[in-house]
């Protein structure tokens, strides 16, 4: 089973083509520029360099959310327009879970974390065994205070990863996490593939139709617009 994954859920643009569980190549790229100048660039440049086209591709991944709201709608853009008219599997998986396959085969606790401004973090918590990741509850959007308190109530090591880790670690105190390797610590297609290759297996056949990100929160502009019209109501009042 040929896999095509790609991340655009934060600054880094990556993709990857996967065998199975086995890796055939991925592009990262994180120069500032935006991902719809680079996401269809590195796919084309990922298809050329392995000699496969998109044709030959069985399921289309692509990391569906939390993250940043432009970036989840071109990375879902570039899927469906990559899948268009082929009748292939697309798949689009937790951005959070994509992060703590990444550190497979590792073992123990997995907090990645993502910057959701305003003090809060995305979240979810996995525990790995070395072969399999278990998920210990949902994605969430939370203030980086109460994800400290969680941690400190398990007693447990832990891995914190993602791009939110300075607003956790501000939050965490005395609390220390396990050493963690750069590469596998932000986000990387690399853990969307995988992840996208167990959901396959596990019976899930989605289409481009299905595809749509995942918002845990309202998108910022939209936020600002309801605090103003509460506020205007309040001062009427």
């Amino acid at each position: 089973m040929l896999i095509f994954a790609l991340d655009s859920s934060a600054v880094v643009a990556t993709v990857a083509l996967y065998r199975d569980k086995a890796p055939l190549a991925s592009f990262t790229l994180k120069n500032g520029n935006t991902h719809s100048e680079t996401l269809l660039p590195m796919a084309k440049a990922l298809f050329e360099v392995t000699g496969y086209t998109a044709d030959d591709v069985d399921v289309f991944a692509c990391s569906a959310g939390p993250g940043s709201f432009t970036g989840m709608r071109i990375g879902a853009a570039t899927v469906k327009g990559l899948a268009f008219g082929k009748g292939k599997t697309v798949i689009g998986v937790s951005t959070l879970e994509a992060m703590a396959r990444n550190l497979l085969p590792t073992k123990g606790l997995i907090c990645p974390v993502m910057n959701a401004r305003r003090g809060q973090v995305y979240n979810a918590l996995f525990f790995a065994d070395g072969d399999s990741l278990t998920r210990l509850c949902p994605d969430r959007a939370l203030a980086a205070d109460d994800l400290a308190a969680e941690l400190r109530a398990r007693e447990a090591p832990f891995y914190l990863i993602g791009d939110g880790v300075d607003v956790a670690t501000a939050a965490l105190g005395d609390l220390t996490p396990l050493p963690c390797p750069t590469p596998v610590a932000e986000q990387n297609a690399a853990g969307v593939a995988l992840a996208a290759y167990h959901l396959y297996e596990a019976g899930v056949r989605t289409t481009d139709r299905d595809l749509s990100p995942i918002y845990l929160r309202l998108p910022q502009a939209e936020r600002e617009r309801l605090e103003k019209e509460q506020a205007t109501k309040k001062d009427g009042n």
